[in-house]
């Protein structure tokens, strides 16, 4: 039986464009796991991978979707069974790998993380690699000494998935949150969801730019990059650390060493994609219990696959607020 899958390919003249098509079984991609997936998410590399954009698809035709979220339809590895609930992110799946925009998979078992108790297969898709990524940057960031109480931690691009379920995290695990964004409109919602104040990107660029600035954050996590990292690197306090995991505001990096030398700031570099299994795992079952996905709901939309072209362009252009999911099934 067929099954549905946005299928995204390259024209002689190198145009990218995506349909969707119904796709037979032998289709799908060696791999002792299949998946008959639920849920999906849109992220900036799968904005990137359906509009053909930084050369992270090598081969087409392409099924994106760097996560999903579905049940074990066959298994021929003793770790996963038929009717199990998993969880997949990361591995170049979606680039290198067909991913989840589509009703079925096929991948390594090693890939996949068995669904956590306390979240349906939709729940974890709301957080999805934004919310993994961030939850691994405040694990990193609380193994560099940070704890709650003693001052803000500074959020950059709050708006945005990984810098909303940030927000949200670090407040329900009693951290004070400065949410900057470049999208002051969603202050009111990035207070519901426990940002003590907003703090606006521009007004935060525009203030005098000095080798080192007042000392004012205990750590931060940055998803933006570029100018924005370079200043706050300067505005950390003593002994702070600094998890960076974005580049949407470029990968030039500008600073110099007297943060880290006057200051014993730490700069930590945040992968989601290649965390071996356990981490993912404790990561997971972190996020269970300590995500309020209720609250988060007001900032989380639903599409199906056919949106998805246009979705991209929205997420590469910075329109898209919180996270959108996607759900293969949705005609």
């Amino acid at each position: 039986m067929g099954f549905r899958a946005l299928i995204t390919d390259k024209d002689a003249a190198g145009k990218v464009t995506s349909s969707v098509q119904v796709l037979e079984e032998e289709r799908l991609p060696e791999g002792d796991v299949s998946v008959d997936i639920e849920w999906a998410g849109l992220n900036y590399k799968d904005g990137l991978c359906l509009t053909g954009g930084g050369g992270l698809v090598r081969a087409y035709p392409h099924v994106a979707g760097i996560d999903f979220a579905g049940t074990v339809r066959e298994s021929r590895d003793g770790r996963y069974a038929i009717g199990d609930q998993v969880v997949l992110t990361g591995w170049r799946v979606g680039e290198t790998h067909w991913g989840g925009y589509a009703e079925r998979a096929r991948v390594n078992a090693d890939w996949l993380v068995p669904l956590p108790a306390g979240l349906s297969t939709r729940d974890a898709m709301v957080v999805g690699t934004a919310g993994l990524t961030a939850m691994l940057a405040i694990d990193r960031l609380e193994g560099a000494g940070l704890k709650p109480g003693a001052g803000e931690v500074l959020v950059t691009g709050a708006a945005g998935g990984v810098g909303s379920i940030a927000t949200a995290l670090l407040s329900r695990l009693g951290y004070q949150v400065a949410a900057l964004s470049g999208r002051p409109q969603h202050g009111d919602a990035l207070r519901a969801l426990g940002a003590a104040s907003i703090i606006d990107r521009n007004d935060f660029l525009a203030q005098p730019d000095k080798p080192l600035e007042s000392a004012r954050w205990d750590g931060a996590i940055d998803s933006v990059g570029g100018e924005v990292l370079g200043k706050l690197l300067k505005q950390v306090k003593y002994g702070g650390a600094v998890a960076s995991l974005g580049n949407a505001g470029g990968i030039a990096l500008e600073t110099t060493v007297l943060p880290f030398i006057l200051r014993g700031v730490t700069l930590i570099g945040i992968d989601s994609v290649m965390q071996p299994y356990a981490t993912r795992v404790a990561a997971w079952k972190r996020i269970a219990e300590t995500f309020d996905i209720a609250a988060y709901a007001g900032l989380v939309r639903e599409m199906g696959l056919e949106e998805l072209p246009v979705a991209a362009t929205e997420i590469l252009a910075g329109e898209v607020r919180g996270r959108v999911i996607v759900r293969p099934g949705l005609s």
